[in-house]
């Protein structure tokens, strides 16, 4: 009767209007399950409802973030001994979706005027896979800072250690850890910001070596992934165990920060560690 007097669409009706929404143009939270129109993630492409930042592309990251952005190393990639066509054919596509040729995007930034370090990882490039190119460009990103004397902030999104790559993926961890060190000594200020997912061998390394290290709130934070953690302890972990707070919560995070706050955030963690102004290492 109800239906009959306000001509209410039938299930079987609704369901086919829903089909043909046109793509993009709502979008579900994976965090919170909200489902909201596209335009109110806003240009941070963040969830209105609990702040979960969406996987943003490095490009994207860069322009929202700083105030004018040059990038370093621009045609590294992966190296010509590789050549398994299936790999070969990820890393194309992977190129042409995220307009880089390696899973960070590294160059020299402006926040407030303040000129700093930058590498951006790409969860759009192989799951931003730490692979030989991405370990030699963020290598090569901490030894420019360290020659200008600049700080350094990171932005970690990946899923680890690059398996095409094998063992040569795995050295990288090493290499990116001893430019850290050497940047460190230099007397020089280095911020990580880990963004969903951070995990694998990023995070064993040098998303773990920052002097301050940010996340972006709901962000996956670990180094294993749930299915190997459950069949190597013969338990199920909590739901949260990875989840930017509770990692904040066991003291390795220092701050959750939102992405729309993140520029001001960083841009004052800068000037505080500036020489210049007194705060220094």
């Amino acid at each position: 009767m109800l239906r009959s007097r306000f001509n209410m669409p039938s299930h079987e009706e609704l369901v086919k209007r829903m089909d043909a929404i046109p793509d993009h143009v709502l979008r579900e939270c994976p965090v919170c399950h909200s489902t909201f129109f596209s335009l109110r993630a806003g240009s941070s492409k963040t969830c209105p409802n609990c702040g979960y930042g969406f996987r943003i592309t490095a490009k994207r990251r860069a322009k929202i973030t700083f105030d004018s952005f040059d990038e370093i190393d621009k045609q590294m990639t992966i190296p010509k001994q590789y050549t398994d066509e299936k790999y070969l054919a990820k890393v194309k596509k992977a190129k042409k979706v995220t307009g880089i040729n390696e899973s960070v995007l590294t160059g020299i930034g402006t926040l407030d005027k303040q000129q700093v370090g930058v590498g951006i990882m790409d969860p759009f490039f192989v799951m931003g896979s730490l692979g030989s190119a991405t370990g030699e460009k963020i290598t090569r990103l901490f030894e420019e800072a360290t020659r200008k004397k600049l700080p350094v902030i990171m932005f970690t999104a990946s899923g680890g250690a690059r398996m095409q790559e094998g063992i040569h993926s795995l050295m990288q961890m090493a290499k990116v850890s001893g430019a850290v060190e050497e940047h460190s000594k230099a007397g020089l200020f280095y911020a990580v910001v880990l963004c969903d997912p951070t995990t694998g061998g990023v995070t064993a390394s040098f998303a773990m070596q920052g002097d301050v290290i940010l996340a972006e709130p709901h962000a996956l934070v670990g180094f294993a992934g749930r299915r190997v953690i459950e069949q190597t302890i013969m338990q199920k972990p909590p739901k949260d165990f990875q989840s930017a707070g509770t990692v904040m919560a066991h003291g390795f995070i220092d701050a959750i920060v939102p992405r729309k706050e993140m520029k001001q955030t960083l841009s004052r963690l800068i000037s505080l560690h500036t020489k210049e102004n007194g705060y220094g290492k």
